[in-house]
């Protein structure tokens, strides 16, 4: 089967994400790296391209989209992978070029702009999928589908963490790896949640189907001369009755990662996290607490399509993000070929996917404790 040209703006070298992109992409063969605008500085972003033998290297993202728009051979899907303030104006230029876009989260820096390229989107017929890679974990899809199929009856209560320790120290504010998420300019009205937290909350939103409708947060910034928080407490209402607590942190000190999640229905509950991706708690109402293990019999055809290595090895984070492409590789050749795509892929988050995000960080922003309502205006 032909590969699907594929282009990567930024994630140059040094880069936290760039390399899990590439592994992502790599894995099941359907995608061929063809193209880049890897930096901000245009002749490392070339010579960065060069080393890593891609065809096209380019000095920044306009000279990629003129070089590849309309070309013939030209890429087919671009992942934008740069910094949050820069997401809308490139998404936004490779859509209208009818390319299909997977764009880390946060989508946009607004509301209004992801609700343009929803509307883009759809308008174009260019697939626009947002960067909610741990979704792409077996186990995760395995929880959804156990909540779907009714295992756990009526869910009452989500509990969601994303809280690391990683931010903690003061002495860090002029590391601009660091530096960038505190500054509204470059992150927006948000750090630790725009950055984490909108993880966790669209994990749980995956898991359980239903959107969160009201909320109310009360933000923090522990570290002295930070603008934007550090910690926040989130209590969420969603639109199917559910009840949920997130709490997110870049000050936790001793926990690394700390994404987990936590589902309590009528007749089951159920615990899974990302540092131990390959072990699902299930305790039945009235039953004994087991052990679901990634890659085992009798599992869904969802977590079955993303297992990708044997039972007892271990899975890690770009395995997660490669099933997210590999959802995008079946969109994407479903589309051309004028046929309906399987079901167990169309799992990808979606360009409103991201504008639910938006809105639930701006009621995040807005909240000071209060009640309000975080959903965007076209879907209240």
């Amino acid at each position: 089967m032909r590969k699907i040209n594929w282009g990567l703006i930024g994630g140059g070298e040094g880069s936290q994400i760039g390399p899990a992109h590439r592994l992502a992409a790599g894995l099941d063969g359907a995608f061929d790296l063809v193209a880049g605008a890897l930096d901000h500085r245009a002749e490392a972003g070339r010579a960065y391209a060069v080393r890593l033998g891609i065809a096209r290297g380019y000095g920044d993202w306009r000279e990629m989209l003129e070089g590849e728009r309309g070309r013939q051979g030209g890429v087919q899907l671009v992942t934008v992978a740069t910094p949050n303030a820069t997401h809308f104006e490139i998404t936004k230029a490779f859509l209208q070029a009818g390319i299909h876009v997977l764009c880390e989260k946060p989508m946009t820096m607004s509301v209004a702009e992801a609700e343009e390229i929803v509307a883009l989107s759809r308008e174009t017929g260019a697939i626009c999928a947002v960067n909610y890679g741990y979704t792409g974990y077996a186990l995760v899809r395995h929880m959804r589908a156990m909540v779907a199929r009714g295992d756990l009856g009526r869910v009452r209560l989500v509990v969601a963490e994303f809280a690391h320790g990683h931010h903690a120290g003061g002495d860090d504010a002029e590391n601009p790896r660091v530096r960038w998420r505190y500054d509204p300019a470059q992150a927006g009205v948000s750090a630790q949640f725009a950055d984490c937290g909108i993880h966790a909350l669209h994990m749980a939103s995956f898991v359980i189907g239903q959107e969160v409708k009201r909320l109310a947060a009360d933000c923090v910034s522990c570290v002295e001369g930070r603008v934007l928080e550090d910690d926040a407490q989130v209590n969420l209402r969603f639109d199917g009755g559910a009840v949920g607590r997130l709490w997110t942190s870049s000050v936790a000190l001793g926990r690394q990662h700390g994404l987990t999640l936590q589902v309590f229905g009528e007749k089951g509950g159920l615990a899974w996290a990302q540092e131990q991706p390959n072990q699902l708690m299930w305790m039945p109402l009235g039953g004994r607490k087991t052990v679901i293990e990634r890659g085992e019999g009798g599992l869904s055809p969802e977590a079955d399509r993303a297992s990708r290595v044997t039972v007892g090895h271990a899975e890690g984070m770009p395995l997660a993000f490669g099933n997210i492409y590999a959802d995008l590789a079946e969109a994407i050749r479903a589309r051309a070929e004028g046929r309906v795509m399987d079901p167990a892929a169309d799992l990808y988050p979606k360009a409103v996917d991201g504008l639910r995000s938006m809105a639930a960080i701006a009621a995040v922003a807005e909240s000071g404790g209060v009640w309000v309502d975080a959903r965007p205006p076209s879907l209240r």
